[in-house]
């Protein structure tokens, strides 16, 4: 982090945003006001962009191959307006968007997440949640966000108030030696690529239904029975941060209170295996690009009145 903390004190920074001091990052993102952001897009110039919101401490997060390159105060949804948590995707934007819900109010950078009103855009942050489902951000803030995102990106919506640090860690997706002499999980499974041909590729995995799914630019292209070896007691995301000669190198996303990487020991062998149709698993990972997500709860998908439920937004119409 200390990296990042270098970085953003040579970046200039304009009048509403704060001094950057010798303290901790993760400091200076508690002491942000409301309409306050940093931005420092030089500390990776490239790779794939990945947003998490918080709404316990009203924070967005914003990682470019792995690094923060940018974190701002935003204001999520009043009670009665929540905003969902869960896994999404971008389904649209639009620089100067009206809302087609409430008397045409301005959404200045609009990124669609859900086709039922949930968005982010620049607004106004009066220091709590208050829109009526949206993600506000500062709007200039808004605006360079726009600036590095593109349809099908990732964004995951947290309850959790810790602001999460990235690691490297194995290949969630790999097969394990014995993978190909166990039975495969009961059950058939489907894979139509073609209903999104191309995009940003988000797997959920819940063990819960003992199922996965597969989206591409926010669309279901494939879903397969999963038997998990081991119990998941928390959310974890992972993203892909490079593919090389040597196979998929990713990036595991601490969230819901999981220690940071400094306090984690690398993942054994066995801790995130799971059995899945080899088939479908050859077939994911041949689509699989740079910025893809993978998320691993114990949340169920299913559409349901009671237990707990994990929201996951396709691109068809709600």
């Amino acid at each position: 982090m200390s990296a990042l903390l270098l970085g953003m004190l040579s970046v200039p920074l304009s009048a509403q945003q704060p001094t950057l001091d010798t303290s901790s990052v993760l400091e200076t993102v508690e002491r942000l006001k409301p309409g306050e952001y940093i931005w420092a897009p030089d500390i990776a110039p490239a790779g794939p962009v990945l947003i998490i919101i918080s709404l316990a401490n009203q924070r967005a997060v914003t990682y470019r191959n792995g690094v923060p390159i940018g974190v701002s105060t935003v204001s999520t949804g009043k009670p009665g307006h929540e905003t969902p948590t869960g896994l999404f995707t971008i389904l649209q934007k639009h620089v100067d968007h009206k809302s087609n819900l409430y008397d045409d109010a301005p959404m200045p950078y609009m990124q669609r997440l859900t086709w039922g009103g949930v968005a982010l855009h620049g607004g106004n942050l009066p220091g709590y949640p208050a829109s009526h489902g949206c993600i506000r951000l500062p709007p200039g803030f808004a605006r360079l966000l726009y600036g590095v995102t593109r349809l099908g990106l990732t964004v995951v919506i947290t309850k959790e108030a810790a602001v999460p640090r990235v690691a490297p860690v194995p290949d969630p997706m790999r097969p394990t030696a014995s993978d190909i002499d166990d039975a495969p999980p009961s059950g058939p499974f489907t894979w139509r690529p073609e209903l999104s041909p191309s995009g940003s590729v988000s797997i959920v995995i819940s063990t819960a239904d003992r199922r996965m799914i597969v989206l591409r630019n926010g669309r279901q292209i494939g879903s397969a029975p999963i038997a998990p070896d081991t119990a998941v007691d928390r959310t974890t995301a992972y993203t892909l941060r490079a593919i090389d000669e040597t196979g998929f190198h990713w990036l595991h996303i601490p969230l819901s209170g999981e220690a940071s990487p400094a306090q984690q020991t690398a993942p054994s062998e066995d801790r995130n295996r799971l059995r899945v149709a080899e088939e479908f698993r050859r077939s994911v990972a041949a689509i699989l690009t740079e910025g893809a997500t993978v998320l691993v709860t114990n949340d169920s998908l299913a559409r349901s009145e009671t237990g707990r439920r994990l929201t996951v937004i396709t691109g068809e119409d709600e």
